[in-house]
């Protein structure tokens, strides 16, 4: 099992830890929303707890509940500026499909959906 950090994304983490001045990383999750079914969800990550797993890369850390885990192993995280907008991408290959609005996505059937 294994989330991936762009160099990007790390930086961004890094820099963004940084001006909130604590924290240890990104916490990144999903819940249920939108028109498939699942949306990341990401906050500052300020302590751990025991279903966490943290993943490092490039000085940066993504932690993620045991539970969402299923739903993004796998998933490479990049941070993209694409003119004067920027956010943090996934490549996740657990996607089946994904909303027309790009807000939500669905996985494998035989996936569970998190509460």
């Amino acid at each position: 099992m294994a989330i991936t950090l762009s160099e990007s994304a790390a930086q961004h983490i890094r820099k963004q830890l940084g001006k909130r001045g604590r924290g240890i990383g990104l916490r990144l999750g999903v819940k249920r929303v939108g028109c498939s079914g699942l949306a990341y969800t990401m906050d500052y990550a300020d302590a751990l707890s025991d279903q966490d797993v943290v993943f490092e890369a490039h000085g940066a850390k993504v932690i993620i509940d045991r539970a969402a885990l299923a739903y993004i192993d796998g998933t490479v995280v990049d941070f993209r500026r694409e003119g004067l907008a920027e956010s943090f991408k996934f490549d996740n290959p657990n996607v089946s499909a994904t909303c027309g609005c790009g807000e939500s996505f669905s996985v494998d059937k035989s996936a569970h959906t998190p509460a």
